[in-house]
């Protein structure tokens, strides 16, 4: 199925009083390539920066929350608002550069199995390097820890080209998320229990397993302003990024693979906790204890996310490591996704 020429596609913006949103804005006028329809999620109650942005900008389209939402509450409303075919969620703190939207489009057309596909994402503050948050896209291991062609932990790469195949994911990052609008409503949006963190890697499994390809559009670069929601070591933010990597594996995984992977995870996610007191994380170090807490004593919780996930495939295969990502990390010192999955052989 091809889309026609003069569809648009939508543009969700959740917006939270940065003044980044200007530049985001600016960029996405000047540089895209296709017709789009600007739908900015105003979480933030009407800032300066909103005020600024509605008066340069007057064809944007403006959703007011009456409450805070977070990110995935916004994104799930700008989602809902849509009318069009596609849609992408675009954090405020990116740039998109010229011809970034027409490849994306051309992906999602070519196959209707394609239902979400990502930029190459390059960091803002540093250009030559791929961005942390989702590099040129995402895979996970077998233990389900995530990493990014670009980025394997904290170790990110430069673009040299390497990662510019098309090739298939396991996830594509939030930040700049091309989505089959009726795709993402069959599985169900993003999980508002997330608030943010690993909202957008959930969402994507839950489309694999549904039957659905997530995609690389590398043709298609986006920077991007990493850390603008929360301080990269601030404990919000590693408790988040712990609770819901653990929240996510008991949601999608099988049964079978829980049994030896859950006991495994708490330990390794309990060893972290002296990973940060040896950096001096201090804010950190309580996060893997206070998330393994949370999924002890949120059982239910869990269960019933875990009840809604639809299954027309077991397991989903694509963008999968098979080993761990850790380990080779740590004693063989591997920090390129390519060492792990070599180009055309994520699937």
């Amino acid at each position: 199925m091809r889309t026609a020429v003069s569809e648009a596609v939508t543009i969700v913006i959740p917006h939270y009083r940065a003044e980044v949103l200007h530049d985001c804005l600016s960029s996405l006028y000047a540089n895209s390539d296709h017709p789009i329809r600007v739908l900015v999620i105003d979480d933030g109650g009407n800032a300066p920066s909103m005020q600024r942005a509605a008066a340069d900008f007057p064809q944007i389209d403006i959703l007011r929350n009456e409450r805070n939402l977070g990110f995935t509450g916004s994104c799930n409303r700008g989602i809902e608002a849509t009318r069009t075919t596609y849609a992408i969620l675009l954090n405020d703190d990116t740039r998109v550069e010229p011809g970034w939207l027409a490849p994306l489009v051309a992906m999602a057309d070519s196959d209707e199995k394609i239902a979400a596909c990502q930029p190459k994402l390059r960091a803002a503050t540093d250009p030559e390097l791929f961005d942390y948050g989702g590099g040129a896209g995402g895979y996970i291991d077998a233990l389900g820890y995530t990493f990014c062609r670009g980025r394997v932990f904290d170790a990110r790469e430069r673009d040299d080209g390497q990662y510019d195949a098309p090739v298939p994911l396991f996830w594509a990052c939030g930040s700049a998320l091309f989505l089959r609008v009726a795709a993402a409503r069959e599985v169900g949006l993003l999980d508002l229990d997330y608030f943010m963190h690993f909202e957008e890697i959930d969402l994507c499994w839950r489309l694999q397993l549904a039957g659905y390809q997530i995609r690389a559009v590398p043709q298609s670069v986006v920077f991007h302003h990493s850390g603008f929601s929360l301080p990269p070591a601030s404990f919000r933010k590693t408790y988040l990024n712990h609770r819901n990597n653990l929240v996510m594996l008991c949601k999608n995984a099988t049964c079978r693979r829980l049994l030896w992977l859950l006991p495994l995870r708490a330990a390794l996610d309990s060893l972290a906790l002296l990973n940060y007191l040896r950096r001096g994380q201090w804010s950190s170090s309580a996060a893997p204890v206070a998330a393994l807490l949370w999924c002890l004593t949120h059982p239910l919780n869990i269960y019933r996310r875990r009840r809604r996930v639809s299954r027309r495939v077991a397991t989903a295969r694509d963008g999968v490591y098979r080993g761990s990502v850790l380990y080779q990390h740590l004693a063989h010192g591997i920090d390129r996704a390519s060492e792990l999955l070599p180009e055309g052989e994520s699937s």
